[in-house]
């Protein structure tokens, strides 16, 4: 699994914990999938193993993922409700963001939301011609 860490920042296990959580609410890793080991990742980034060990404890804590004794950590599956409420959760910060460059600018809701809605169909047009 690759993952980037940098060391200005968030702490380093909040780094871990985002991106794995991204990879997981968009279906990069799915259910049943398996987190390379405390240690491994430990090695891979160059960080200590409790450091790792607190990422994925944090994770568990919101049933991202299971441990399974002996065998590893895994993916959970998700409850359909909880899945778009961590969506929901992860676009937040861009959303507000977006918001705040807006007001910024003087760009009014109305505006920013045409703006998106022109913008998001764009894309839809130019994603169905490749």
């Amino acid at each position: 699994m690759l993952l980037h860490i940098s060391s200005d920042g968030p702490p380093i296990y909040q780094q871990i914990v985002e991106q794995i959580r991204f990879r997981i609410v968009s279906g990069q890793l799915r259910v049943g999938d398996e987190l390379p080991t405390i240690r491994g990742l430990a090695e891979t980034l160059r960080v200590n193993p409790n450091t790792v060990a607190r990422a994925y404890r944090e994770l568990a804590h919101d049933s991202l993922v299971e441990k399974r004794r002996t065998t590893g950590t895994f993916v959970a599956e998700l409850p359909k409700q909880k899945g778009i409420a961590q969506r929901r959760k992860m676009i937040a910060p861009e959303v507000d963001r977006l918001l705040i460059s807006a007001r910024q600018l003087g760009i009014e809701l109305n505006d920013l939301t045409q703006m998106l809605t022109k913008r998001d169909r764009e894309l839809t047009d130019k994603e169905a011609k490749s």
